[in-house]
């Protein structure tokens, strides 16, 4: 009887332990595998060293699948510690984008060592109902000064759909970035020139901006520190030639349609609506695509001299068609679109042979909408020439040319009827007028003049 209860007694005890077993186990896989006991920390989004310049407030991003408890944000200069912003929340916020003002010091602080101290506490049941915990420390360099941004010398005049050049010097131990701004609208780039912290940019009025406001030297550092300087220049208006072009049924179905095929483009069945697909839409494509591809194709190498000769025009050719003419386009009595023509237009004899001017690398040869077969050559410092509507092409992409060297022939490819070229001027992939540049003494008292000019400035001082 004896041994019978205990060995009941052993089987019910085995019983129990094997009860709080699964009990346990339970538990504790239940809370391995519940949301409300998640064990991933809180996330914070800002870069572990910044540069501020305690005016601009800072960004901090803070995520949480179970939601955010708690975060704390301290300025911590290794002397002081101040709290920037902490605050406890009640409700679920999954992700909260902060915006932390800077601390308030006098003109004269000059902080050392200084870091950003962040902490953050979720909702989940984990580590002892306590949540998860995330802390950063962000490496905060202090730069409240300016960048230096000088006007060293500029042409003296701009036109409307024309060209100028401006030298500068910009120096910041931090700088981020440095340009040349057209009515706050137009960036153009700055390429390094002649002596350390000394830039040159070739600048353009886009012909599609009526109105001049101003051009502006930008100069931002990594702590956000803008300098903007005004740079002069007397303004020349343009005179505009107006054209009336007639569009007919056979040009649109021979000519829209297939530029549009080519191109990859959806054709609409009514007619006018296909010629404004062409004209309009994919001109505006081919002309997105021709600054894109200047601005990350351009040599960007150091300028010492800006050896260009004038541009001549295609031999035994007569002018078609030039620049900044506003064209209307009518069909069957209706205006249905206009377009500026930006370029020259050169007739000559069928397939004859185009012959560079300048040297420089090929950056394009491709077909390209309504300009058809297109050649893009970069002669340095921004400025690019362009050879549109050829039949055959003679150089390879990224190939070094030379002046006088044969790179294609004309030809009636794109959106026109004859054999001709389509000659355009570009400056950082904004057409600009071809006359200008096809001038000597234009370059001369415009571009190498203010080279010159510059060069001696800067060796003076």
């Amino acid at each position: 009887m004896r041994n019978d209860y205990i060995t009941k007694k052993n089987s019910f005890m085995k019983y129990i332990v094997g009860l709080i077993f699964i009990l346990l186990f339970g538990a504790v896989g239940f809370v391995m595998v519940s949301p409300q006991f998640e064990q991933t920390e809180p996330n914070i989004v800002i870069e572990d060293e910044i540069y501020w310049n305690l005016k601009s407030k800072l960004e901090i991003q803070l995520s949480d699948a179970s939601g955010i408890k708690y975060y704390k944000i301290v300025y911590n200069d290794g002397q002081k510690s101040i709290d920037l912003n902490n605050e406890v929340l009640t409700g679920k916020e999954t992700d909260i984008t902060l915006e932390i003002e800077p601390p308030k010091f006098d003109m004269f602080y000059k902080g050392n060592d200084v870091s950003l101290d962040i902490e953050v506490v979720d909702n989940s049941k984990w580590n002892y109902l306590n949540g998860n915990m995330a802390t950063k420390k962000v490496r905060i360099n202090l730069d409240i000064k300016k960048p230096t941004a000088q006007i060293i010398e500029n042409s003296r005049y701009i036109r409307r759909g024309g060209s100028g050049i401006v030298i500068v010097k910009v120096e910041d131990e931090n700088l981020q970035d440095a340009y040349i701004s057209f009515n706050d609208k137009t960036k153009f780039d700055l390429v390094p020139f002649y002596k350390d912290s000394y830039f040159v940019s070739l600048i353009a009025w886009d012909v599609n901006i009526d109105k001049f406001k101003r051009i502006n030297l930008i100069a931002i550092d990594k702590a956000g520190n803008k300098t903007i300087t005004k740079i002069p220049f007397y303004i020349q208006a343009l005179k505009v030639k107006k054209d009336i072009i007639k569009i007919n049924s056979n040009f649109i179905e021979s000519v829209s349609t297939t530029v549009l095929e080519q191109s990859g483009e959806l054709i609409p069945i009514e007619l006018p609506k296909r010629f404004i697909e062409q004209n309009k839409i994919l001109r505006e494509k081919n002309v997105n695509t021709l600054r894109t591809l200047a601005v990350k194709h351009m040599d960007r190498s150091k300028i010492d001299n800006f050896d260009i000769k004038r541009f001549k025009r295609l031999r035994g050719s007569k002018t078609a068609a030039g620049f900044a003419e506003r064209r209307s386009y009518f069909y069957e009595g209706e205006k249905i679109d206009e377009a500026w023509h930006l370029g020259m237009d050169w007739a000559s004899v069928r397939s004859a042979p185009i012959k560079l001017s300048n040297d420089g690398k090929v950056i394009f040869n491709e077909y390209l909408g309504i300009y058809g077969n297109t050649i893009v050559i970069d002669h340095q410092m921004g400025l690019f020439s362009l050879y549109a509507h050829t039949s055959s092409s003679h150089v390879e992409m990224g190939q070094m040319v030379k002046s006088k060297q044969k790179i294609a022939n004309t030809g009636s490819t794109g959106a026109v009827m004859g054999d001709h070229l389509h000659f355009g001027i570009l400056v950082q992939g904004i057409e600009v007028n071809p006359l200008e540049w096809m001038d000597k003494n234009w370059i001369k008292n415009n571009i190498t003049k203010t080279i010159t000019n510059a060069k001696k400035a800067i060796d003076s001082k």
